[in-house]
C-alpha cells in the first residue's frame, strides 16, 4: 500500500509525525527522495505536493493520500473516500472583498469577477447559489486582484483572517471549512491494510487530549473515587493481594487532571499516578 503524503509546507511535518505515532515509522525519509519505505514492508510513503494527491489516489499511483479537504474538493476526481478527520491543518475558504467597497452579500457579485486558486470550489459554490460570475485562476498573489483591477472579489484560504486584514479585504461568506483528511481511492476502502491504517491513525487521534489515571482506594471508599472518574465506561477496578484497597485505573481528559487528582486525594486514594496515552482504541 502506497499512502501520499504532502513533501514539503505546514502539512508535512504534522502528517509524517502523526505516522511515526500511529506506528508506520518513516524509514528513510531523506529531504528531495519521491518516497521512502516504513517499518512495515507492505507499507510505502509517496511524497507529492498537496494540491496533486488526491490526482495520485485517484489515478493509482497512490492507494491512500493525507491532504486538505480544500484540495480535494478542488480537484474532484470522483473516486475518492475520505476515511478519516486528521483534525490539523485547519483553515477557512472565504469569499472576500475590500472593505470600502460596494460588496456586502454573495448577490451583489452577481456579473462580477472573482479571483482565486480554487477555480473549480469557487466556479461550484456560485453555482449553487445560482449567481453568475467569470472566475479569474490565479497561481498567487489573490489579495491584490481586487485593488489593481483584475477581480471584484475573492476566494482564498485563512487560519486567522490576518492577511486579508492587511490588505484592507473583508469576509463576505465561508466558502469551505477545511483540515487535513484521510482518503482513499473507493476500490481500496475496504482493503486490509487500508483499515488497519485507518484505525492506526484513529487510535492516536483518540488519545490526544486524555490521560490515564492509576491509583489505589480504600475498597469502601470505592464508590466515592468511582464519582470522581467515571472514565470510559467506568474505571477498571482490580484487587490488591493482602489488602484492603483496590487498584484503580481509568482514562480521563487531560484537562480535568488538575481537579481530578485534589478530589481523589479528598476521597482517601493514594500513589495516583498520570501517564501519557500514545494511541487508544475504542
Amino acid at each position: 500500500m502506497r499512502i501520499a503524503v504532502p513533501n514539503k509546507g505546514r502539512l508535512h511535518d504534522p502528517s509524517v509525525e502523526l505516522l511515526e505515532r500511529a506506528g508506520l515509522h518513516v524509514v528513510d525519509g531523506a529531504d528531495r527522495k519521491l518516497y521512502a519505505e516504513t517499518v512495515d514492508p507492505d507499507v510505502t510513503v509517496l511524497y507529492a505536493r498537496a494540491s496533486d494527491i488526491p490526482e495520485y489516489v485517484s489515478d493509482g499511483a497512490a492507494d491512500v493520500g493525507i491532504t486538505g479537504l480544500d484540495q480535494a474538493r478542488e480537484a474532484d476526481p470522483g473516486n475518492l473516500e475520505e476515511l478519516l478527520d486528521l483534525e490539523f491543518g485547519t483553515c477557512r475558504l472565504v469569499l472576500a472583498a475590500p472593505e470600502d467597497g460596494d460588496i456586502e452579500t454573495v448577490a451583489d457579485l452577481d456579473g462580477g469577477t472573482v479571483a482565486t486558486e480554487f477555480p473549480h470550489v469557487t466556479e461550484q459554490y456560485f453555482a449553487e447559489r445560482e449567481v453568475e460570475v467569470d472566475v479569474a485562476e490565479v497561481s498567487g498573489a489573490t489579495e491584490l486582484t481586487p485593488h489593481v483591477d483584475i477581480a471584484d472579489a475573492i476566494v482564498d484560504i485563512t487560519s486567522t483572517g490576518t492577511t486579508l486584514r492587511m490588505n484592507r479585504l473583508g469576509i463576505v461568506a465561508e466558502v469551505l471549512q477545511s483540515s487535513v483528511r484521510l482518503f482513499a481511492r473507493d476500490d481500496v476502502v475496504d482493503d486490509e491494510k487500508v483499515q488497519q491504517t485507518t484505525m492506526a491513525l484513529q487510535s492516536v487521534l483518540s488519545a490526544d487530549g486524555k490521560r490515564y489515571l492509576m491509583m489505589n482506594a480504600p475498597e469502601d471508599r470505592l464508590d466515592d473515587v468511582k464519582d470522581v472518574i467515571p472514565g470510559l465506561g467506568g474505571p477498571t477496578v482490580m484487587d490488591i493481594a493482602g489488602s484492603d484497597s483496590v487498584a484503580v485505573h481509568a482514562v480521563v481528559d487531560e484537562q480535568d487532571i488538575f481537579e481530578t487528582i485534589n478530589d481523589l486525594e479528598a476521597v482517601g486514594a493514594s500513589g495516583i499516578l498520570v501517564t501519557e496515552i500514545e494511541r487508544m482504541v475504542e
